[in-house]
């Protein structure tokens, strides 16, 4: 999880004002509704300046952190789980060529502007429940209109659901409401939607947070082996062990995935993360249950430390 900064005195508030003047004078009338916040249907959105590039923000809703941008430079993804999302976009084809994308939650568009700028001419359709979420990101942090890029203002699994059958190359699944996975989106229903928008050889991508003692993320990681022959889950060290809550990056597919690279690539992170797959991810599930509709519930809130 990214972390949220502490409130200050009357310096931070000095601080504030200025980088607001910094970011006014950077993008010329248009500013950023910033720490000031915004309320959308999620609760208060802010956009925190990052102190170290000019033009980059991190998404805030209710204090946890949703997303990062780098309007300068959108291949930088800052937060961990992103940069593993990120890895598995690379490797889903041969470098450059344009892929079909489903983003199930939108956030600040960050995976998205990603392939657009790694993969000029893909097509890209965001499902955002959020209509004034939308509006916000659209409004202070525009997309290139070069991109081929399509927001839609539903919910996730119902936007999915009027999406064409062996569409997608790639379907990432990023979908929080009140910093919890809803449960609709947790099951294998839900899953065997997802399989269908997939072409032969696409991937599932799913951003999954869980701690102590881990009963979602093994959950999960049954659920999704009832309708994916292909598993494999990345996430860091501390996460695998039930020390902490963090995020854990599933990949489902009926193709094997490059694992050897993909190993690599979040082993040499910034924050070194680990990766499982086969008979070791099996075992890690300790026998949990598939998760049904009839049964699903809500990813586990994090603690209030999480954001500290």
């Amino acid at each position: 999880m990214a972390r949220r900064g502490a409130a200050g005195g009357a310096g931070d508030r000095k601080q504030r004002t200025e980088r607001r003047t910094d970011r006014k004078a950077a993008r010329g009338s248009e500013r950023p509704p910033g720490e000031a916040g915004e309320r959308v249907d999620g609760g208060l959105a802010e956009l925190v300046p990052d102190r170290e590039r000019r033009r980059a923000w991190t998404l805030t809703i209710d204090g946890a952190p949703q997303s990062h941008v780098d309007l300068d430079d959108p291949t930088y993804l800052s937060f961990e789980y992103q940069r593993r999302i990120g890895h598995i976009a690379d490797l889903a084809a041969p470098a450059g060529q344009p892929l079909h994308v489903v983003h199930l939650g939108g956030g600040a568009f960050t995976l998205a502007r990603y392939i657009a700028a790694t993969r000029p001419r893909s097509t890209q359709q965001i499902v955002e429940v959020d209509a004034a979420l939308v509006q916000l990101v659209r409004r202070e942090l525009p997309l290139d209109p070069q991109a081929r890029i399509r927001v839609r203002a539903t919910d996730a699994r119902a936007g999915l659901g009027k999406i064409q059958d062996g569409w997608a190359d790639l379907v990432i699944a990023d979908v929080f409401s009140g910093a919890r996975t809803p449960a609709h989106l947790t099951s294998t229903e839900f899953l065997a939607e997802v399989r269908r928008v997939l072409k032969p050889g696409g991937s599932y991508v799913a951003n999954l947070a869980d701690g102590p003692p881990l009963a979602h993320l093994r959950g999960q990681i049954a659920t999704a082996a009832t309708v994916f022959p292909e598993l494999a889950l990345a996430a860091d060290p501390t996460v695998w062990r039930g020390r902490r809550f963090g995020n854990a990056v599933l990949l489902a597919s009926d193709v094997p995935p490059r694992i050897a690279e993909l190993t690599r690539r979040v082993a040499t992170d910034p924050h070194p993360g680990r990766v499982e797959h086969g008979r070791a991810l099996a075992d890690f599930t300790g026998g949990a249950s598939p998760v049904h509709d009839a049964d699903a519930k809500p990813s586990p809130p994090p603690p209030a430390s999480a954001f500290d």
